[in-house]
């Protein structure tokens, strides 16, 4: 009966958790990493944190940061089950501005990338001195 419960409900009548959608549509390998994600503050609609059981809707925006990007997406389709890649991308659709957004801060990225070592004890050191100076 559960297979079928999703399908005899109207659109507008199924609720999704956030949790679940976020994985289904494929922004974490696993449920408990968006339940982390959702609690960790990393998941906002309309500027607000929200719950794993906030339940989703089709048109309801919502903010994801993963890493050094944070992607605004509009929810077009809900579903439970999780799908393939192709299947999964026909959820949601990322604003124009987040897509802009994410392409910048790729770009500057690229364009400064992080040391490829640690720094040894005497670049700490000479980050420190740089430090007090600057303080």
């Amino acid at each position: 009966m559960t297979a079928n419960r999703a399908e005899l409900l109207d659109s507008t009548d199924r609720k999704v958790r956030m949790d679940l959608w976020l994985w289904a549509a494929r922004f974490f390998r696993s449920r408990s990493l968006a339940k982390q994600a959702i609690e960790g503050g990393k998941v906002h609609v309309q500027g607000q944190r929200v719950k794993v059981s906030t339940a989703v809707h089709k048109g309801m925006l919502i903010e994801v940061r993963q890493g050094w990007d944070k992607r605004e997406v509009e929810v077009l389709d809900l579903s439970e089950v999780r799908g393939p890649a192709g299947v999964a991308q026909l959820l949601y659709r990322e604003t124009e501005a987040s897509m802009a957004r994410n392409l910048l801060r790729t770009e500057e990225r690229r364009a400064h990338p992080a040391p490829d070592h640690r720094p040894d004890k005497k670049e700490r050191r000479q980050i420190l001195r740089f430090r007090d100076i600057q303080g």
